[in-house]
């Protein structure tokens, strides 16, 4: 693999010419096509991260990312990519798997690394977030998760949990059970159950429980496995779809039928839930195109324009046959 140092031989020029050259420099137009003309006959490929640690406006974006295991997170970051190719940038992931310490670490690892600007796939924004944010000074973009001093974009989480409970009382159910996470992740585990019960809150007829499981599949097999012995639920909501494959399992193990024994939604639109028997009804969101809008809101502060605080992204109750209807129950 050749090197700056043997194209700068081959050419008879300087390391300095070729590297000017190699960032849009001011050299002279016989220098150029000679330079030029070596890089096309020895088919040398410029080393881009390398190049944009020493310019003066980088074109690498970190991305900061919880799991490399999640479906939603596979298809931000395939949008994120995808655009920011487009736009002549390129994508340096960090993953925390899920610890908090090491997410902020990554922001003054890859600040250190010269990035152009962070976006952060983000469970929950803290103090130490901010300090950071704030002492490395660079343009960030959160996805997933909402601050009210950083940009921000989100799944309307409020809007489609709400949308959800109202589908699940149109279909009848009025024991209902609904397993939700953490409430330290705003948007997962405040937000979806905040919509879901003020859908559910309309009616007076209803009997509702509401439970906590993490996100682990193996976690959410147990919780619903109590749920379904202790409460005996028509229906299990769910606020991911891992949740709700853990909650078909448990049923599955239990010896009822999904979904005229039990019916179970989630969250997501996982390729894998259309797939499966029966099919999931699920709430599908967008993730590719919230990573395509990060990248292309990210660019655009970098390059001085202007973006809204906040976004919001698309998304679709994807109706299959996990969920019965359950009239007079």
């Amino acid at each position: 693999m050749k090197t700056i140092g043997d194209i700068a031989q081959l050419a008879g020029v300087a390391k300095s010419t070729v590297s000017r050259y190699l960032n849009g420099g001011s050299i002279s137009e016989p220098t150029k096509k000679k330079i030029e003309r070596i890089i096309n006959e020895t088919g040398y490929m410029p080393n881009n991260f390398a190049q944009s640690l020493k310019a003066k406006k980088p074109n690498i974006i970190g991305t900061i990312v919880p799991r490399l295991d999640s479906f939603a997170a596979s298809q931000i970051l395939t949008g994120i990519d995808k655009h920011l190719r487009e736009l002549n940038y390129q994508m340096l992931i960090s993953n925390t798997s899920q610890e908090l310490e090491r997410e902020i670490e990554s922001v003054y690892s890859l600040y250190n690394q010269k990035v152009a600007g962070i976006i952060l796939l983000a469970t929950q924004i803290t103090k130490d977030h901010l300090k950071a944010f704030n002492e490395t000074e660079l343009p960030v973009v959160l996805v997933g998760q909402q601050h009210d001093k950083v940009y921000s974009i989100i799944h309307n989480d409020d809007a489609a949990a709400y949308d959800l409970g109202k589908y699940v009382l149109e279909n009848g159910h009025r024991k209902i059970a609904y397993l939700g996470v953490t409430e330290k992740d705003i948007a997962v585990g405040v937000r979806r159950k905040e919509g879901f019960n003020r859908a559910i809150s309309e009616r007076e007829d209803c009997e509702v429980e509401y439970y906590e499981t993490s996100f682990k599949m193996e976690d959410a097999i147990k919780i619903s496995s109590h749920i379904i012995e202790t409460f005996d639920p028509s229906i299990i909501v769910c606020a991911t779809d891992n949740i709700a494959l853990g909650a078909l399992k448990a049923a599955r193990l239990k010896g009822l039928d999904v979904p005229s024994a039990l019916s179970i939604t989630g969250f997501g639109g996982y390729e894998i839930t259309g797939i499966i028997h029966p099919g999931l009804t699920t709430v599908k969101f967008h993730y590719e195109d919230a990573g395509r809008l990060a990248a292309d809101s990210l660019v655009t502060l970098l390059n001085e324009g202007q973006v809204p605080l906040l976004n919001l992204s698309e998304y679709q109750i994807i109706e299959r046959e996990s969920v019965d209807k359950k009239f007079g129950r």
